[in-house]
């Protein structure tokens, strides 16, 4: 009963209108799965300038993790209504409509709840390097202690966690600092359930210094036309001290192998450890 109470709070309550014209509405056919700290908010804002592509309500949905007991309904609420597809169709041959959350890349639920729900929508990843990754994440949550106590402590805890315990992993990644970083572990899920034409994945640092040229990119990827994007501005960015050269040095080689795992895997060398 309390779910169900829960459920018409949020789409009737909450969503007004949105809520109430769901079964009118449509699902997104582009998913950005991650990363936190990589430029996905930039994304959300950069996608819909395109005149074939629509966005959702607002970014960072979270259906497919800590809002899934909301139901699909309240989900598609936040989405487009066919009639906006159908006029988009008509005017620009294609329509995308898409939902941005980065957090979905650490969750071993989600790509299977993707699959089961929206099996052949488009998926993109955003990966920056994992130290600098970690750094500005720091700075965002607010930390009281110092960023080297916190990757000492974190260290600590990886030696002994149980990693087969995947509730209790999970809690600790969506709250980490270094293990958010640890790209290839979480890809392994998505690769196992996905076609790899079906992910596009993004080197963080290219896409902030050639933003026109990355978009493009994926507007090819989504089968879309070339489109140079006016608003180019970084959004949610933050500015902070640079790390201690002796901190960076030491994550960079912490960083190594699960890089290598990655560049492995993808067939891509993104040369972070420079």
């Amino acid at each position: 009963m309390a779910k169900l109470l829960n459920k018409i709070k949020h789409i009737v309550v909450k969503r007004h209108v949105y809520g109430w014209s769901s079964s009118l509405r449509v699902l997104p056919n582009l998913v950005v799965i991650g990363v936190v700290r990589s430029g996905t908010t930039s994304l959300y804002h950069y996608l819909s300038q395109h005149p074939s592509i629509i966005k959702s309500a607002y970014d960072e949905l979270g259906y497919f993790d800590s809002n899934y007991d909301l139901g699909l309904n309240w989900y598609k609420s936040l989405f487009p209504t066919i009639f906006e597809k159908k006029k988009v169709e008509e005017k620009n041959g294609k329509f995308i409509t898409y939902d941005v959350t980065p957090f979905y890349i650490y969750n071993e639920k989600v790509p299977k709840r993707i699959q089961k729900i929206i099996p052949d929508s488009k998926l993109i990843l955003i990966l920056r390097n994992p130290v600098d990754r970690a750094y500005s994440n720091y700075f965002i949550t607010k930390q009281n202690k110092k960023f080297e106590d916190i990757i000492i402590e974190e260290k600590e805890i990886l030696k002994t966690i149980n990693r087969k315990n995947k509730e209790e992993y999970y809690k600790f990644v969506h709250t980490s600092l270094l293990s958010r970083g640890f790209y290839a572990e979480q890809l392994e899920k998505w690769f196992k359930i996905f076609p790899r034409n079906q992910i596009l994945i993004i080197k963080s640092e290219d896409f902030a210094i050639q933003t026109n040229k990355i978009m493009n990119e994926i507007f090819n990827f989504l089968g879309l036309e070339n489109f140079n994007i006016l608003d180019d501005s970084k959004k949610n960015k933050i500015v902070y001290e640079p790390m201690k050269k002796e901190t960076r040095r030491e994550l960079i080689e912490y960083f190594r192998p699960y890089n290598e795992k990655l560049y492995s895997m993808i067939n891509r060398n993104f040369d972070w450890e420079k």
